[in-house]
C-alpha cells in the first residue's frame, strides 16, 4: 500500500468516517500488520478505552444430530452414528446445573438440526433451564435453528421467538453466519438458511428487544472481499435495527481429532489451510476498522489460542468471552491445543498480561465486576499500545 492511501485510510478513521468496500479490500491487501493493528487499536481504544470485556459461561449442545452436513463441520452426527447424542432434557438440566458454580452468568446453547425431535423440546428445554439456573442467562439458537424450528412446527418465525423469549430466551446465539456471499457459501453449507433467512431472523429478534452478537468463519475457501462483503451486509443490517452487540470473527478448523474413527468430516480440508495467526490479527483488524457500528469485537480464545487471542487484543478486539469449559464444536474439530477451561482468575491474568483492565460482563454487556488493571508498580507489568 502506497504512503498516499495510507495516509487517506488514516485520516477517514480518526474523522470517524465510514470506510467502503474498496477500503476494506485494501486494507487487507497491505503487508504492513503493525500499521493496520495500531490503526484498528486507535478505533477500539476510542470506543472502549483501556477495557477487556469476559463472563463467565458455560457451553451446552444437547444434541450433534443433524439433517445437515456443511463441508467445513466436525460437529455433526447422523443418526445411528456411535458418537451421535441428543440429550433427554432432565439429562441437560442435571448437566448445566453441574456447571453452576463459580458465579455463572450465561449458558449458551448451539444444537444440530436434529430431524425428529419435536419443536416442544426447545421451549420446554429453555423452561426448565431458566428454573434450574434462574440468575443465568440463556443464550440460545442460531439463526439457522431458528428456521429449523419454523419448518418442523409450522409456524412463523415470531411466534416461536415469542415463546422462547417467554421461555427464558435472552439472547440468540450468531451461528449459521459463516460466509455470506453464495460464491463461497454454496460449497461449505449445507443447510438451507442463507443470508435472506439469517438476517430476517436476527432483524425479528433485535425488534422484539433481543441483542445478538454476529458472526463470520473466516480462513477456508474464501477470499478477502468475501470477508468485507460479509462484514458490509451486517453493518448495513446493524443501520437498519442497532440490534448486534458484538462481532465475532471465528477461525475455521481442520479436522484432526474424527480422523481417529477413519472417517474426515471436514470435506474441504484437502484444499484448505487455517488461518494463520497473522492473517487472524488481520482479520480482527479490519474488521474492527469496518464496523464503525457495532460497540464491540470478540476474539474466540477456543478457536484462535491463548497467545493470539492476546494479541488480538492489540489489534481491535476488546471482548475475550469466557471460560466456556467445553466447547464441543471446536474440540470436536481441533487438537490446537486450547484448553476446556479458563477460570476467571485464568482469564484476569491473561487480560492484564496483555495489557489492559478486565470488566465482568453479562450476556447484554452489563457490567457484574470491575477489576484492576495491570501493576504500574511492576517493571515488567505490560501496558496497552501507545497511541
Amino acid at each position: 500500500m502506497d504512503a498516499g492511501l495510507k495516509r487517506e485510510l488514516e485520516e477517514k478513521v480518526r474523522a470517524g468516517e465510514r470506510l467502503s468496500r474498496e477500503d476494506g479490500i485494501a486494507l487487507y491487501e497491505s503487508d504492513d500488520l503493525a500499521w493496520l493493528g495500531g490503526l484498528a487499536h486507535e478505533m477500539r481504544t476510542r470506543l472502549n478505552g483501556d477495557v477487556v470485556y469476559f463472563n463467565v459461561n458455560r457451553h451446552l449442545n444437547m444434541t450433534n444430530v443433524c439433517t445437515a452436513s456443511c463441508a467445513y463441520c466436525s460437529f455433526q452426527r447422523k443418526p445411528g452414528e456411535k458418537d451421535a447424542y441428543t440429550m433427554r432434557i432432565e439429562e441437560a438440566v442435571r448437566l448445566a446445573k453441574a456447571m453452576e458454580g463459580d458465579n455463572l452468568t450465561e449458558l449458551h446453547i448451539v444444537n444440530g438440526l436434529h430431524p425428529t425431535l419435536p419443536w416442544r423440546y426447545y421451549p420446554r428445554s429453555l423452561r426448565e433451564l431458566k428454573k434450574a439456573l434462574p440468575d443465568v442467562s440463556l443464550k440460545a439458537f442460531t439463526a439457522t435453528e431458528i428456521h429449523h424450528f419454523e419448518t418442523i412446527s409450522g409456524l412463523p418465525a415470531s411466534e416461536i421467538l415469542d415463546e422462547l423469549i417467554d421461555a427464558g430466551l435472552e439472547s440468540l446465539t450468531g451461528g449459521g453466519a459463516e460466509i455470506f456471499d453464495w460464491e463461497v457459501r454454496q460449497h461449505i453449507v449445507d443447510h438451507r438458511t442463507h443470508w435472506e433467512d439469517w438476517s430476517r431472523i436476527h432483524r425479528l429478534a433485535h425488534s422484539k428487544g433481543l441483542k445478538t452478537p454476529c458472526t463470520m468463519l473466516y480462513g477456508h475457501i474464501e477470499e478477502p472481499r468475501h470477508r468485507v462483503d460479509h462484514v458490509l451486509r451486517l453493518r448495513e443490517l446493524q443501520d437498519e435495527t442497532g440490534g448486534f452487540q458484538v462481532f465475532i470473527p471465528l477461525r475455521y478448523q481442520h479436522d484432526f481429532v474424527d480422523m481417529k474413527d477413519g472417517k474426515v468430516r471436514n470435506r474441504i480440508q484437502s484444499r484448505t489451510t487455517m488461518a494463520t495467526g497473522a492473517e487472524a490479527l488481520k482479520t480482527f483488524a479490519v474488521s474492527r476498522l469496518l464496523f464503525d457500528n457495532v460497540p464491540h469485537v470478540k476474539v474466540f480464545w477456543v478457536m484462535h489460542g491463548v497467545q493470539t487471542a492476546q494479541l488480538a487484543l492489540q489489534h481491535g478486539a476488546d471482548d475475550m468471552d469466557g471460560s466456556v469449559v467445553e466447547y464441543k464444536i471446536t474440540h470436536d474439530a481441533d487438537n490446537y491445543g486450547t484448553p476446556d477451561k479458563l477460570t476467571r482468575e485464568d482469564l484476569l491474568e491473561l487480560i492484564r498480561d496483555a495489557g489492559f483492565r478486565p470488566i465482568e460482563r453479562n450476556t447484554r454487556y452489563e457490567i457484574v465486576r470491575e477489576y484492576d488493571g495491570p501493576d504500574p508498580a511492576r517493571r515488567e507489568s505490560p501496558q496497552p499500545m501507545r497511541l
